[in-house]
């Protein structure tokens, strides 16, 4: 009967569309915040299996999460949301400072370097959507990247 089962279970796993475990998010972090600032950042490395798409994010530590893309545009840099990110198959995705990165709005309170922010990825692919759970780590502000406290 044991083997049946883990037979039955085997198989079971083995059918799942490969959507499912597809996605791999590595090197999450958040920037952390001053007292005050209402806004951050949070990047990761997504690699999708398959192509995918990155068409959401949500948090329960914020109340307002966006994926937003920063470019220039002649000699302005300009941010703005974007409603899907592709996540082309076997490419890394860098979500950086000076890029694509995931907006954390409207701040309760200041984000605290060390602090872990629970972040939800919605990824589509082949039609179905899956969530992704993310704990990103909060660093302390520096290092030459773009702020984004005047978002």
């Amino acid at each position: 009967m044991k083997t049946t089962l883990a037979a039955t279970l085997f198989l079971g796993i083995a059918s799942l569309p490969a959507w499912a475990a597809g996605i791999e998010v590595s090197d999450a972090w958040a920037r952390a915040t001053m007292p005050g600032q209402k806004v951050s950042a949070a990047y990761m490395r997504i690699v999708a299996s398959d192509d995918a798409r990155l068409v959401g994010a949500s948090s329960t530590a914020v109340p307002r999460v966006e994926v937003h893309e920063m470019k220039m545009d002649g000699d302005i840099m300009r941010m703005r949301e974007v409603k899907a990110l592709d996540l082309p198959k076997g490419k890394t995705v860098m979500l950086e400072p000076g890029g694509y990165h995931i907006m954390l709005m409207n701040l309760a309170k200041p984000i605290a370097a060390g602090e872990r922010i629970p972040l939800t990825l919605v990824i589509e692919s082949g039609g179905a959507r899956q969530t992704v759970e993310v704990q990103a780590e909060a660093r302390a502000p520096g290092g030459g990247a773009m702020q984004h406290h005047r978002h």
